[in-house]
């Protein structure tokens, strides 16, 4: 959007420069009346009449302050504008940056270099904030491919086993169904998975008082079956841990942690431990499992959107969708928490959320 024609910021500080150097010779000369000639006499008291008066020092005086005067306005008018543009030249790098920036170039930064002053400050702000930004923008790219593609997965096979059966019309139909329903069903987790991440990034839910307790012993209560099936051992400890925020999409998160920890618990037969406590005002939670050894440079890549490690395996009965992890660390970032990911050097991972007890006034 063009600016709105007008003097320049350098233009007006260059005006006042000189204005103010104009005004203090003003000042400096009203004082020089008011404080020295009134009281020089009108007219002659010496002997030979050649003393100073009034009227010799007025002839002598003023011409003189008044180029003075000038030479101050002149001077106030060169000096502020070289002043002004080397104190705005900083303003000039930022705001090139910020026309790259609206240009599509988020990899550009400033970097200024002196003494840590104001513009320096609002430069290196704007480089953070370019570096947060560009980020972001990377990783909404990055989700919008993996999404586009783990979509397009289940209908394509839902396109290959209609393509089959409209060729063979003697296949089996029940296990065309049956296979189709998993396919849909799939489609449909994916679907909501995407929604529930899109709303969580949002924030845009009421916070009431949740116990963390309760809602680890509902996620465990619902996934005891798989557990039972898998032969893992699911233990939950933990006293009343009081917090504020959204029940259900604190239930999904605890559940994606308790559901990822069995599903991930290989060989059968290990343990998840699932411990909730209050600290410091927070709510605590981790969830630990035991399982294959992770690798170092694999574990901060887990809550990446569509991100499945080599190691972390899963059976064709829950083979997920790739946003366990990505939504709870969503959540957990919507209601101002932390999330921490450590390997088990015997093998496994420890998940530590902290949601700090944040509630309205009315509460």
């Amino acid at each position: 959007m063009a600016r709105r024609p007008g003097p320049s910021v350098r233009l007006k500080l260059a005006l006042s420069y000189a204005g103010f150097l104009a005004v203090a010779g003003a000042l400096l000369l009203a004082v020089v009346w008011g404080f020295l000639l009134r009281y020089v006499p009108d007219k002659d008291q010496g002997l030979l009449g050649v003393s100073p008066n009034r009227y010799l020092l007025v002839r002598t005086f003023f011409p003189a302050a008044g180029v003075a005067l000038g030479f101050l306005l002149v001077f106030g008018l060169v000096g502020g504008w070289f002043l002004a543009g080397r104190m705005l030249a900083p303003l000039d790098r930022i705001t090139a940056a910020t026309r790259a920036a609206g240009g599509g170039s988020l990899a550009h930064r400033i970097r200024m270099e002196g003494r840590q002053d104001e513009f320096r400050e609002l430069a290196d702000a704007f480089d953070t904030m370019l570096g947060r930004l560009e980020s972001h923008v990377a990783e909404q790219q990055r989700f919008a491919a993996n999404a586009s593609h783990e979509l397009r997965t289940p209908l394509a096979v839902s396109q290959a086993l209609l393509d089959v059966a409209r060729e063979d019309p003697t296949r089996d139909r029940d296990e065309l169904i049956e296979r189709l329903r998993a396919v849909n069903r799939r489609s449909i987790d994916l679907t909501e998975a995407l929604l529930l991440l899109s709303r969580s990034d949002r924030g845009g839910f009421a916070r009431e008082p949740v116990d963390l307790s309760l809602v680890a012993e509902e996620a465990a209560e619902t996934l005891l079956p798989l557990a039972e099936r898998r032969g893992v051992t699911l233990d939950v400890t933990g006293g009343a841990t009081r917090t504020g925020g959204s029940p259900e999409l604190l239930l999904r998160m605890m559940t994606n942690l308790v559901q990822n920890a069995v599903v991930h618990n290989l060989p059968a037969g290990g343990t998840v431990t699932v411990r909730t406590e209050a600290r410091d005002g927070a709510g605590l939670v981790r969830v630990e499992n035991t399982g294959p050894v992770l690798p170092a440079e694999l574990v901060p890549t887990l809550t990446e959107p569509f991100r499945r490690g080599t190691d972390r395996v899963r059976t064709d009965g829950h083979a997920g969708v790739g946003l366990g992890l990505a939504l709870v660390r969503s959540i957990v970032r919507a209601h101002g928490g932390t999330l921490d990911l450590v390997a088990r050097p015997a093998g496994g991972l420890v998940v530590t959320v902290v949601i700090p007890d944040r509630l309205p006034a009315t509460a």
